[in-house]
């Protein structure tokens, strides 16, 4: 019997102890989680003191102890129903605001970029310094920091040592890297030097061989080659060539024609910027249209686009391009409907449900018209030209009629 009665007092012991331990685990969370500690703190005590008067209140005031306990009953209804209602509704809620999830920090830059804008350039960098110290590997912040280092402070060494040690950072996307280089790169330029803007564009392609990102970054080197270029891109303006002088004192047929360069020319000029460059899609794209339209060599310039179009990494926007102007070039050379529906095909399998396949099946579905427009183009023979001037020329029968008006006047 007296076993049966120490188990049963142990039994009970056991149970206070949890249901303490549970009542405890509650509290100390609720007031961790509360958004004001203080207020919480004040619900638990005036919560325990209400709970000894529901205790004793029968007890000490017997009948009148019922109303003590309607009382302390609403007053923690009061007390707990707004925090009820959370535990209740916050994991639905919490689908749209996040729930008690603390956000996730993340560097803050708008009082450093407050202060560039104010001129205030070494105090924006130390409050940048002071983010990549809690935040070292934030993209962001190292190129704000070379920013202002390159293009308010003038110090593109120190610009270089912020990209550098960008970019020996692991874990950062290709695009950042590249991104970060190409500024750096436009930085040299905008100082005028050439060779550091190269060896910014040759990191890229040491760095992430095999890619879209080199490719890019071997057309800007083709491009450096040529002194024509603007050295800052984004100076980059269009120059108009002079015209002919006193134009309006000059006959009509004895108007010259402004210089251009052969095509023979061009097409020698690109074939040896392409042994020096042969990435530069830019020139191999204008050979094969000069092949095409000048020496009516459609296997040269399939070629030359072929070349590209085979290219591993090629962004698909261009390999499309591509297609499309080989497709062009089979038109105008004769080549027939066949070949050029194959061609436009080839975009259809690249990508079946993006927009350029469905651009391809509306060419494939009008090519017959197409093809016919070109052909009855060709068919106007060279001595009917001055009959049928206006569809060359615009103001061809305007230019005409104001002849034979001045005709009729000096005769008149």
């Amino acid at each position: 019997m007296a076993a049966v009665q120490f188990s049963e007092l142990a039994r009970g012991l056991i149970l206070v102890a949890l249901a303490i331990m549970a009542v405890g685990w509650i509290i100390v969370r609720s007031v961790k989680n509360a958004e004001n500690r203080g207020t919480m703190v004040f619900n638990w005590l005036l919560t325990a003191g209400l709970a000894a008067v529901i205790y004793f209140a029968v007890p000490l005031f017997g009948i009148f102890g019922l109303f003590l306990i309607v009382l302390s009953a609403v007053i923690l209804s009061a007390i707990w129903t707004p925090h009820l209602g959370e535990i209740f509704a916050g994991p639905i809620t919490g689908l749209f605001d996040g729930g008690h999830v603390p956000p996730e920090p993340r560097p803050a830059y708008s009082i450093a970029q407050g202060k560039q804008k104010r001129g205030q350039y070494l105090e924006a960098i130390a409050d940048i310094r002071k983010q990549l110290e809690r935040f070292p590997n934030d993209f962001e912040g190292h190129l704000l920091l070379a920013q202002i280092q390159a293009e308010n402070l003038n110090d593109l060494p120190a610009a270089e040592l912020t990209i550098q040690q960008l970019c020996a950072q692991p874990g950062h996307a290709p695009a950042n890297i590249t991104f970060a280089l190409y500024s750096l790169a436009d930085w040299h330029l905008k100082a005028l030097d050439r060779d550091a803007a190269r060896r910014a564009f040759e990191q890229v392609i040491r760095l992430l061989p095999d890619t879209e990102f080199a490719l890019v970054a071997a057309q800007r080197i083709a491009h450096l080659a040529n002194p024509d270029m603007p050295l800052n891109p984004h100076d980059q303006k269009f120059v108009v060539p002079e015209g002919i002088r006193h134009l309006g004192l000059l006959q009509r047929m004895e108007i010259p024609k402004l210089e251009e360069k052969a095509p023979g020319q061009q097409a020698a000029d690109y074939v040896q910027h392409l042994r020096t460059h042969p990435l530069d899609t830019e020139a191999r794209e204008h050979l094969a249209v000069i092949y095409a339209d000048h020496y009516h060599r459609l296997d040269l310039a399939a070629d030359q686009l072929e070349q590209m179009i085979q290219q591993p990494n090629q962004p698909h926007r261009l390999v499309v391009r591509w297609l499309n102007l080989l497709a062009d070039l089979q038109i105008r050379c004769g080549a027939g409907y066949d070949t050029a529906k194959q061609t436009l095909e080839r975009i259809i399998a690249l990508a079946p449900n993006l927009a350029p396949a469905e651009n391809a099946r509306k060419r494939i579905a009008l090519l017959r018209l197409e093809l016919k427009g070109l052909e009855k183009s060709e068919s106007v023979e060279l001595g009917s030209y001055e009959q049928n001037i206006g569809l060359k020329q615009g103001r061809g029968s305007s230019e005409r009629g104001a002849s034979e008006r001045g005709a009729s006047e000096r005769g008149a």
